[in-house]
């Protein structure tokens, strides 16, 4: 690690914390060279996972990708970058826990799907209307209604 300041290699960690979600670390460090002191933080990566597409082409997984589909379904809702980084991070654990080198398109989907209905309702209607190509009104009103079930039983 390079120190931001003095661009010196040598750093040592003063300090490690791991977050409650305990997906990445936040180390304290401080240059050996000028004593400046700066945080990093590690986070898991996903590596040598393929996506195999609806027409059967493959493709590596791609953070950027899944990244971009959310935040547009996310435009203009309120939420903190630590909870975006977080919603990516359980996304991401969710792909792991399939144990698996390939996963189609539809099961990561249904994933970011199951995730972002926990996370933002509307974004989640935002994501599923594209990802499931709502054809018409009723097709959103059913999902709506299927939220609103649900929401209502959780209520009592």
């Amino acid at each position: 690690m390079h120190c931001p300041v003095c661009r010196s290699k040598d750093t040592k960690v003063v300090d490690s914390r791991v977050p409650k979600d305990g997906l990445s670390v936040r180390r304290r460090r401080e240059c050996l060279a000028c004593q400046y002191r700066f945080s990093t933080v590690e986070e898991m990566e996903l590596l040598d996972i393929m996506v195999i597409k609806t027409n059967g082409n493959r493709e590596s997984y791609s953070r950027e990708k899944i990244m971009g589909g959310i935040l547009r379904s996310l435009a203009k809702r309120p939420y903190t970058q630590e909870q975006f980084n977080r919603l990516i991070h359980t996304i991401e654990r969710d792909i792991q826990k399939k144990r698996r080198r390939e996963v189609t398109a539809k099961e990561l989907g249904e994933i970011v799907m199951k995730q972002l209905k926990k996370f933002d309702k509307i974004a989640y209607i935002r994501f599923a209307s594209i990802y499931r190509s709502f054809e018409d009104v009723n097709t959103f009103r059913n999902e709506l209604s299927t939220l609103d079930k649900k929401r209502k039983k959780g209520n009592t």
